[in-house]
């Protein structure tokens, strides 16, 4: 079961469609072993990035059971259940944890405007799903269109005994981070984990201010896991280093709009996913988008080669 010690990387997993957009269960396989063979401490499923409103239920159900039966254990696996209703999220949530999730992660209701309204809606989650499944608390203002405030956040934490982590996905939010902290040293709440967003563009700043790691879906995790490496070993320069390099992609990654497409055509290349296809409505890449990606991938190897670190590697299987 997810607790407040849960570090590291917990990467957001794409959902890997084939060319006819039908999920590609066996897909999942490959890139579950992708993610692991790159030190992932947890993955997250159907997170805002994983098409999650794209799939029907039973989907949606399959999709949670196959990658628990392939990790089998070995790491923690968190499953968003954000809905615009109860039953929906309550019956997804028994299920992954039936099936032997770690938690579930779940975002404000739209809407929501006062610190009052936000309360009493995360009590009522827990009332539905169970004061027993620990929950993570998605704080994403830029894609939920709710703001919530680091007041609101500690009270959330000091009165729902269940909310085991924070996914910190303001933008930067670096102070948020750094008063939650505070507040916890002085005694005034309990210590939460708290693990941030955002493609990764912040963590670097993020794991000085108090977070734990990153929940993000860079199409390079191995970037992300080795800088938290560094970042507890005190090697913070060594580990920007490695992570200019990574940075002008992760940012073309993080655009508004195309940045699953972008980031499924990447995990496309290196051979994690069969096919880099969206379902629809769903941007798609022009010639001079895929240029660009190449061109900074090419960049990328460059300078890692140039500060004396290994380029990343492809899946064991290329994609075709």
């Amino acid at each position: 079961m997810l607790d407040s010690s849960a570090r590291g990387v917990f990467i957001i997993a794409v959902t890997p469609f084939t060319d006819s957009l039908a999920v590609d269960l066996e897909g999942l396989d490959r890139l579950v072993d992708f993610y692991l063979e790159r030190g992932v401490d947890g993955i997250t499923l159907l997170g805002m990035m994983g098409e999650a409103p794209k799939l029907t239920a039973p989907e949606a159900t399959s999709l949670v059971e196959r990658v628990l039966r392939r990790v089998d254990g070995s790491l923690p696996v968190v499953v968003g259940v954000s809905a615009p209703g109860f039953a929906s999220m309550t019956s997804l949530a028994r299920r992954a944890m039936d099936a032997g999730a770690a938690g579930v992660m779940v975002a404000p209701a739209a809407g929501l405007k006062s610190d009052e309204q936000l309360l009493g809606y995360f009590r009522q989650v827990v009332e539905q799903i169970g004061e027993d499944v620990p929950l993570v608390l998605q704080d994403f203002p830029l894609g939920t269109g709710v703001v919530m405030s680091t007041p609101l956040i500690q009270q959330i934490v000091a009165e729902i005994g269940s909310c085991a982590m924070l996914k910190h996905e303001d933008w930067p939010g670096l102070s948020k981070i750094a008063r939650i902290r505070e507040v916890e040293a002085s005694g005034q709440t309990r210590r939460i984990s708290i693990l941030c967003g955002n493609g990764g563009l912040f963590l670097p700043e993020e794991l000085e201010r108090g977070a734990d790691g990153a929940m993000t879906g860079f199409a390079f995790p191995e970037m992300m896991v080795e800088l938290c490496r560094l970042h507890a070993a005190g090697e913070m320069e060594t580990a920007r280093d490695r992570f200019d390099a990574y940075l002008p992609l992760a940012r073309f990654e993080q655009q508004p709009g195309l940045g699953l497409a972008i980031r499924k055509y990447v995990l496309w290349r290196r051979g994690a996913i069969a096919s880099p296809s969206l379902r629809k409505p769903a941007p798609s890449l022009s010639q001079a988008d895929i240029e660009q990606v190449d061109r900074l991938w090419e960049r990328q190897e460059r300078r890692l080669s140039e500060i004396g670190a290994a380029p990343p590697r492809l899946a064991r299987t290329a994609a075709r």
